[in-house]
């Protein structure tokens, strides 16, 4: 993830990134083995992007959008009950029956909630902002994602200051358990 452009083209191609990945993983048989390596890369992909939201694209609609700190409690209150998901789902191999309803669920949350995004809150923001104002957004988003945790925190703070402080910490500790079980792996 990194895309380029402003923080609004940042994130819709991220959101396009994790549409590609449920379809990867729908298109399996349950019980697929592969099944497994895609939901991990989705976990990967979602909670950076959640992260980097809640660290810079939040506080920028709180700031910037007329009710924006109503469109930004909603959309960590979102974030909050992907992420609880996420961390249910990390414990379930392809063969848990479990597996397929916790895909199908976290697909329609997340489905939800970039749709949300895009015809709400980013027209929003674009009104809001000048275009070097999301460009520099975009700048931070990427940077974030960069540092982010790669596994879901559920009890982790999702406001400032907590979260830009313990993030990077948690993402350093993430990304060396990654590399040591070599999960996240393109495959």
């Amino acid at each position: 993830m990194g895309h380029g452009g402003n923080v609004i083209a940042e994130l819709t191609a991220d959101h396009r990134e994790v549409e590609s990945l449920f379809e990867r993983i729908g298109a399996l048989p349950a019980g697929d083995g592969e099944r497994r390596r895609l939901a991990d890369q989705l976990t990967i992909e979602l909670v950076r992007h959640s992260v980097a939201e809640e660290e810079y694209l939040y506080p920028a609609v709180r700031r910037y959008v007329d009710d924006g700190d109503d469109l930004a409690d909603k959309e960590i209150d979102d974030h909050s009950a992907v992420e609880r998901m996420l961390k249910e789902l990390e414990g379930c191999d392809a063969e848990d029956t479990r597996f397929d309803s916790l895909i199908n669920r976290l697909k329609e949350a997340v489905t939800t909630h970039v749709a949300d995004e895009e015809s709400r809150l980013f027209p929003l923001l674009a009104e809001s902002c000048s275009a070097d104002q999301l460009d520099k957004l975009g700048d931070k988003i990427r940077r974030a994602k960069k540092m982010a945790p790669t596994r879901p925190h559920p009890a982790a703070p999702d406001t400032p200051p907590a979260n830009k402080l313990l993030a990077p910490g948690a993402g350093m500790v993430d990304r060396v358990r990654d590399m040591l079980s070599g999960r996240g792996r393109q495959g």
